[in-house]
């Protein structure tokens, strides 16, 4: 059966998900949603250009643009790590209320910042554990932990977490010169099958597709500058030092592969809101 396309939908950061036939819906795909990112007690949905509101009327834009019937969001939903604080839990039902009100399926994979956020949800939406899940071949997970042996099985692999990003020349309206971007890893073929116990199952896949944050204040990691800290060198290490890897901006201009080699010295300074969406 031919495989599901995966298509970036462009100057988004969003994936559409394209089944062959009827074997499913055609799903929009996005991560890194954190809501509450930049909110405050008398603000709780976030600062104008990232509220609740503006994000979700986007992923439901989006949606539509392209003939989606679900939406799956690749975890971190929400913002705040632990637990979900009084006046953020209307704003979270009423994004994914907003979503459900326009028809569309929708589906969460939680990640590191979803802590606790099932109870805040209308009870139409399906949630998904962190090890992820396989939508027509296509395994998707957040990218802070494992995935589950049916995810490593899928011939193409999507995930979020890693808020990748390229520091490029700044501007006055962007001094720190940081873009979102793609990632795109071509995996070697999968080992030979070993007789040795081993927790996991062996990684089959022969993509990865790391999506931008969809958050547009949410921090990037320069992947041109260096290796991921903090939490986010798992999925660099796991799997996007297994194959090339290349990086994409929004608009689908082609960065070229990330290095190989990064220096060992730690990235100094930043944006301050990087370092609170880490």
């Amino acid at each position: 059966m031919p495989a599901a396309l995966l298509r970036p939908i462009p100057d988004a950061p969003a994936l559409l998900l394209d089944p062959p036939g009827s074997e499913g819906p055609r799903t929009l795909i996005v991560s890194d949603v954190h809501l509450g990112l930049g909110g405050r007690p008398d603000r709780p949905e976030g600062p104008p250009e990232a509220s609740a509101r503006v994000l979700a009327d986007e992923i439901v834009r989006l949606a539509g643009v392209v003939h989606a019937e679900a939406i799956l969001i690749a975890g971190d939903a929400k913002h705040p790590i632990v637990g979900t604080p009084p006046p953020l839990r209307p704003v979270l039902f009423d994004f994914f209320a907003r979503l459900l009100g326009d028809g569309f399926d929708v589906e969460l994979v939680l990640g590191n910042h979803d802590v606790g956020i099932g109870r805040q949800l209308p009870r139409e939406v399906t949630v998904h554990p962190a090890t992820g899940v396989v939508r027509s071949g296509v395994g998707i997970f957040h990218g802070h932990r494992w995935p589950s042996n049916a995810v490593l099985r899928a011939p193409k692999l999507v995930a979020g977490h890693l808020h990748p990003g390229f520091r490029l020349a700044a501007t006055p309206a962007d001094p720190e010169g940081k873009r979102r971007c793609w990632v795109r890893v071509e995996l070697p073929p999968p080992p030979k099958p070993s007789r040795r116990r081993r927790r996991h199952g062996p990684l089959l896949a022969r993509e990865v597709v790391v999506l931008p944050a969809f958050n547009p204040i949410a921090g990037t990691e320069a992947l041109n500058r260096h290796r991921p800290t903090r939490g986010r060198s798992f999925l660099f290490l796991r799997f996007l030092s297994r194959g090339p890897a290349r990086a994409y901006l929004l608009d689908g201009t082609d960065l070229g592969p990330l290095p190989t080699e990064y220096s060992r010295d730690p990235p100094s300074g930043g944006d301050p809101r990087a370092r609170a969406a880490r």
